[in-house]
């Protein structure tokens, strides 16, 4: 089983900047797939980013191409979120998920799928203030 811790959220005003990290254990990040995902009140959890196992390649929703990057450090088995250019519409509880299942290419991640991820983080507040 996979245990997923995420912080680094807070309140920060439009345009302000934010790093998210989730640090991953009872498994290495090298053979795990890993997304960000977000969930605003009234709202479905959405795919924001996720990185594959095999080579890191990043993917990314139109919600985060051009602001947000998603990176890893093998040695400290984390992955993180930047966030920049926030904005009101960013806000929201942001969860990390990793991806176990195998039928998915280990250099392919499905970032809009967030039913395809088998564990979860406790989530992280965002909040973004105009």
């Amino acid at each position: 089983q996979v245990q997923l811790e995420e912080s680094g959220g807070g309140l920060v005003q439009a345009g302000g900047s934010l790093r998210l990290s989730c640090v991953a254990s009872g498994q290495t990040i090298t053979q795990l797939g890993m997304g960000w995902f977000r969930q605003a009140p009234g709202k479905e959890r959405e795919g924001v980013s996720c990185i594959a196992s095999a080579d890191g390649s990043p993917y990314y929703t139109n919600i985060a191409k051009g602001r947000f990057a998603i990176s890893r450090d093998l040695g400290k088995n984390t992955v993180y979120l930047q966030m920049n250019s926030l904005t009101p519409d960013d806000t929201g509880v942001y969860y990390c998920g990793v991806l176990i299942r195998t039928y998915y290419s280990a250099y392919f991640c499905p970032v809009t799928l967030p039913k395809e991820y088998d564990y979860w983080g406790q989530g992280t507040q965002v909040t973004v203030s105009s």
